[in-house]
């Protein structure tokens, strides 16, 4: 008789679950029909093309910092077991799990929607986040170099831009934020989820390792970069007693600011994340998800304005005060690092003449 399986682990993956999305019609089941092996499974990247006709997305949540973003990907290769992005590749009737770090779909031509949409009449200039959903440092980053072309033309027409990644790959491109930093239109923040190597790992295991990425902060700091530490996502009993270490070594790295958000579980990650805890932490699982459950008021994600970011309770108001109490001891400010609007040039049209000066 068949029986169900439990997937097996895929080399350099952070979920070995491929299973269907949670709205469609049918679904699949991984059985065991006696020929499973007990090796780790390899599995490349498939890179496809996103015909999107505009790159810039804009939002009205009252408890985010900016207003629009740009995300020159779907899918992320770094394969974080904690994604909240996950369940975006449901619409495209892809796995949150398997597919979503596997199968990336790129906006090839995301530099020239850019230029296109900034010389819009009604345009109207405010800064941009660049890699939210997404990272924008991903590893096909390094090949494509759509995030280089995207900084290029913001630099080219003295537009504001933050970005967050856990990438050292961003250093690649130190000369455009360098240049975007003398006009005071840049902003980077470096997500640090934890210290301990083998943790990061596990559970986002094709992102920078964590000394690089707190090396990544010297470096850009040292340029003349202002660069801010995302202590993201925090996990209640998992890694959430690095709160002070990781803003103490990423201050001394030279960040100037800090934050950071209490992990979110919405739709299909919950089963995700919970299964990588069975595999990883098995005899921490059922606490994590308890506490979890407690700071998103019952539920495993907490969608309230206001306080999906930092939770809800006496454990996440706890959590709340050490931060706050951190940021103060390590000398870094609460909030965001503002940037240069006044400076905004519009694109030169096709067979303007262009300026002399």
């Amino acid at each position: 008789m068949n029986t169900k399986i439990a997937y097996l682990p895929v080399k350099g993956r952070g979920i070995c679950d491929n299973s269907d999305p949670g709205f469609t019609e049918f679904s699949r089941e991984a059985i065991d029909d006696g020929w499973t092996g007990d090796e780790p499974q390899v599995i490349k990247t498939q890179i496809f093309s996103d015909t999107s006709r505009s790159i810039i997305s804009y939002n009205s949540s009252p408890d985010l910092p900016f207003d629009r973003s740009i995300n020159p990907y779907r899918g992320c290769e770094h394969g974080c077991a904690y994604c909240f992005s996950r369940p975006t590749h449901a619409s495209l009737d892809l796995s949150p799990g398997l597919d979503f770090e596997t199968k990336i779909f790129t906006k090839p031509n995301a530099a020239e929607l850019l230029r296109e949409e900034l010389a819009r009449p009604l345009y109207k200039v405010a800064p941009i986040a660049l890699g939210v959903n997404t990272d924008a440092y991903q590893p096909i980053e390094r090949k494509l170099g759509l995030t280089r072309q995207i900084l290029e033309v913001l630099l080219a027409h003295r537009h504001p831009v933050s970005l967050i990644t856990k990438s050292s790959l961003i250093e690649r491109d130190r000369e455009l934020l360098v240049a975007l930093a003398e006009l005071d239109l840049v902003q980077v923040t470096i997500s640090v989820t934890t210290l301990e190597h083998d943790l990061s790992r596990s559970l986002e295991p094709r992102a920078s390792s964590p000394a690089r990425r707190v090396q990544t902060i010297r470096n850009l700091s040292a340029a003349g970069i202002p660069v801010s530490v995302m202590f993201a996502p925090l996990i209640p009993a998992l890694n959430e007693h690095e709160l002070e270490s990781v803003l103490s070594a990423a201050a001394e790295a030279g960040a100037q600011s800090a934050d950071y958000d209490m992990l979110r579980l919405p739709y299909e990650v919950k089963e995700l994340f919970e299964a990588w805890l069975r595999q990883h932490r098995p005899l921490k699982a059922t606490y994590v998800m308890k506490l979890i459950r407690e700071v998103c008021g019952g539920k495993a994600s907490c969608a309230t304005l206001g306080q999906r970011m930092t939770g809800l309770g006496t454990h996440a108001e706890l959590i709340a005060q050490r931060y706050k109490l951190a940021c103060k001891n390590e000398g870094l400010s609460c909030e965001p690092i503002g940037l240069n609007s006044s400076l905004f040039r519009l694109p030169s049209q096709v067979g303007e003449q262009l300026s002399l000066l």
